[in-house]
């Protein structure tokens, strides 16, 4: 088509839309031609418009029967107007070819199940012609064999040829090693030198980690029994008068001393040298027990009951300004 637009430019036009191209003379049958060409043209472009949705199909090929048949029609174009008609056609023809092949290329990343299944039914050699056990009198069975007969090695078929593309065995790899029937290699066993057992030893404390040692708890007891004294001498002045637990231990004046006097106060209630119970309005006093009435307890076997006392600084404080505790009861210790 290159070919013949060059041709067609190469000539000029007159006044009256007449080809000079040469000693050329306009006769009534060539003027027929002429009106013919166009009216082909026409009937071509009109035809193109209005079947635009099949030309578009990628399974149909009027676009292409439509260009070899103006290729026909140009074959006789000799002047301006049926050129322009050519070159019309060719603009939509163009168009309608750039959309196609869009689509085209659309359609490719598309998969089809349907045209899949009668591709793959086709080649499997699909009769739709025939259908086994055929009974004119049973409607349902002609419904349920309209869709054809499949003869008896088409799966067969379809298994060889994907066999073609399934030549290669997997490799398998076993999980637990490999089946080798021979006994494993025995390893001679080294016998070590046994280890003495430290734990069967008798552990020697350092002198000097000993003798602190019994300071330390020769110190707790003292203060446990100067504690006790000052607790004994409270309730022989004022026997009558409960001893509050909190008055008895708190020292407003350091959060540490006070912390010292519930540990050293927890001894004396364990060895069942005084006891704590809660009062009228349910707050704990402390009491010193007599050492009769700790034999009377004992025969008893009255259970006696531990508990840890969660005491912060903030508390302290709060304990403090509620008591209204300005002096401690339990002096601290005079240091030597």
């Amino acid at each position: 088509m290159s070919s013949r637009r060059s041709a067609a430019t190469s000539e000029t036009e007159d006044s009256d839309g007449n080809m000079n191209g040469g000693d050329y003379e306009s006769t009534d049958e060539d003027d027929l031609s002429r009106r013919q060409i166009r009216q082909q043209y026409r009937d071509l472009i009109r035809n193109v418009q209005q079947n635009r949705e099949e030309m578009l199909s990628s399974r149909s090929d009027k676009l292409t029967e439509a260009l070899e048949e103006a290729n026909k029609i140009f074959a006789g174009v000799s002047r301006a107007r049926e050129a322009a008609l050519d070159a019309q056609f060719l603009v939509l023809a163009s168009c309608l070819g750039k959309e196609k092949a869009s689509q085209l290329h659309a359609d490719m990343t598309v998969f089809d199940p349907t045209s899949f299944a009668e591709d793959l039914l086709s080649f499997m050699g699909l009769n739709r012609m025939e259908s086994p056990g055929h009974n004119c009198e049973n409607e349902s069975d002609d419904e349920s064999n309209a869709g054809g007969y499949l003869p008896a090695d088409a799966w067969q078929k379809l298994g060889s040829e994907a066999e073609k593309c399934l030549k290669r065995t997997p490799t398998f790899h076993f999980l637990l090693g490999s089946f080798n029937t021979e006994p494993p290699v025995v390893r001679q066993r080294i016998e070590r030198q046994k280890r003495c057992n430290k734990t069967k030893e008798k552990g020697v404390m350092p002198a000097q980690l000993k003798k602190m040692e019994e300071s330390h708890q020769e110190a707790t007891e003292k203060e446990v029994e100067r504690i006790l004294g000052f607790l004994q001498t409270y309730f022989i002045e004022e026997p009558e008068t409960p001893i509050s637990f909190f008055d008895f231990v708190i020292d407003p004046n350091s959060f540490a001393r006070t912390v010292e006097n519930i540990f050293h106060v927890s001894f004396i209630i364990r060895d069942g040298f005084a006891r704590i119970k809660l009062d009228h309005d349910k707050l704990p006093v402390i009491e010193p027990i007599a050492q009769e009435n700790k034999s009377n307890i004992d025969e008893h076997n009255q259970p006696r009951y531990q508990g840890v006392v969660y005491l912060s600084h903030q508390d302290w404080k709060e304990i403090a300004e509620t008591f209204e505790i300005t002096e401690p009861m339990i002096p601290p210790p005079v240091l030597p």
